[in-house]
């Protein structure tokens, strides 16, 4: 049975929630990818999330400037999260549940990475050959 630690992606990009979004945006592009984790403001803050669908959402679908937008407009927090330990297939419950495709991994409120629906299917595919 596979767990989070066995998965996850622990290189992640984080951003300030009062970054703009366009600077989420261009750091998405920058490091290639689809989701940024917005930082804490303080130890007992939650961590949050933005991806490509909150930003569109956000701008595209409700008109709104992407220069005047802040990424706390648009990203989830807290974002779901789930401890290293956990099996994998519970994962994959609850994005299902909460029609996610990333959920952060912590330990005692610290960031040690993300897990995406990507990564569950890779690991699924590799136990099915």
């Amino acid at each position: 049975m596979k767990l989070v630690k066995d998965v996850m992606i622990s290189d992640v990009v984080c951003v300030s929630p009062f970054a703009k979004l366009r600077e989420a945006l261009s750091l998405m592009k920058r490091h290639n990818v689809k989701s940024l984790v917005v930082e804490k403001q303080h130890p007992n803050d939650g961590y949050g999330l933005i991806t490509y669908t909150n930003v569109l959402k956000t701008v595209i679908a409700e008109a709104n400037d992407i220069d005047l937008l802040n990424v706390y407009d648009a990203c989830a927090k807290p974002a779901l999260s789930v401890g290293k330990s956990l099996a994998v297939r519970q994962v994959a419950a609850l994005m299902t549940e909460h029609k996610v495709k990333r959920i952060l991994v912590l330990e005692d409120n610290e960031l040690l990475g993300f897990v995406t629906m990507d990564d569950i299917m890779t690991a699924f595919l590799e136990q099915v050959e």
